[in-house]
């Protein structure tokens, strides 16, 4: 299994970037406009609409504020594993990082999700950034 981790700073406090990041229907609002450019609720799954016109049901895992940690997962025809986790990791009061993590299936798609995570790291670091 491929994993993919994502380490991103963000100049604004931890539980203010956590406050965008479990709101878990606000994706493309909140984390990741551009990049992201729509979210629907479908119980706990949320729809997601990217720039690149793909788009897919992400399966809340689970969403702990202790941990300030949210788990999503992706099952469809191309992808046959995938487990994504975003945590919140304070870095002194005004500054955090972001812990992207992606475990996927099949190997081969790991390059284009890697290349997609890349894109919306951008995305989340400008946004979250202007997040107090």
């Amino acid at each position: 299994m491929a994993s993919i981790q994502k380490d991103i700073p963000i100049a604004a406090p931890a539980a203010a970037v956590w406050d965008a990041v479990r709101d878990f229907g606000a994706v493309h609002t909140r984390v990741a406009p551009g990049f992201v450019i729509d979210t629907k609720l479908d119980g706990d799954v949320r729809i997601v609409s990217f720039a690149n016109g793909s788009v897919v049901r992400e399966q809340l895992v689970d969403c702990n504020n202790e941990r300030r940690r949210l788990v999503y997962a992706i099952k469809n025809e191309r992808i046959t594993q995938h487990s994504a986790s975003f945590q919140i990791v304070p870095d002194g009061e005004e500054r955090c990082r972001v812990i992207w993590t992606t475990d996927v299936l099949p190997h081969e798609i790991a390059p284009h999700i890697e290349q997609q995570m890349e894109l919306g790291a951008r995305a989340m670091q400008d946004t979250l950034s202007r997040t107090r």
